[in-house]
């Protein structure tokens, strides 16, 4: 009798952002590019949650995550905005909601010249 080739067990679903999700963080990423505030971003998706990290320089650690985590869907919302050292920015149901952390006026030094 031949051998029996057994199938690959079926690899459990990753989390990812939706559509809708995704274009709402990439209008706000397209922003911070033109103000040159970042400058690359890179998508982690796993089986209980999903990444967007935004990097203001190339190779170091990301500046933001924006992380979408359907288990805390009920509780605190399913989705969370890191700052660079891992500090909770915003949390929330709504992911536009949420990522109007990015509208806060930035402060700037305005350099002035005196003649």
């Amino acid at each position: 009798m031949g051998s029996v080739t057994r199938l690959q067990a079926a690899k459990s679903p990753k989390t990812a952002f939706h559509r809708t999700e995704m274009s709402a963080i990439l209008d706000v990423y397209g922003k911070m590019v033109m103000a040159g505030e970042a400058k690359d971003y890179a998508i982690g998706m796993f089986e209980d949650h999903a990444v967007f990290a935004i990097f203001r320089r190339h190779a170091e650690a990301p500046t933001w995550r924006i992380e979408k985590v359907p288990a805390l869907r009920n509780q605190q919302g399913a989705f969370i905005v890191y700052g660079s050292q891992d500090q909770v920015l915003k949390r929330g149901h709504d992911i536009r909601t949420v990522l109007k952390v990015f509208e806060t006026r930035r402060f700037e030094v305005i350099s002035s010249s005196r003649s």
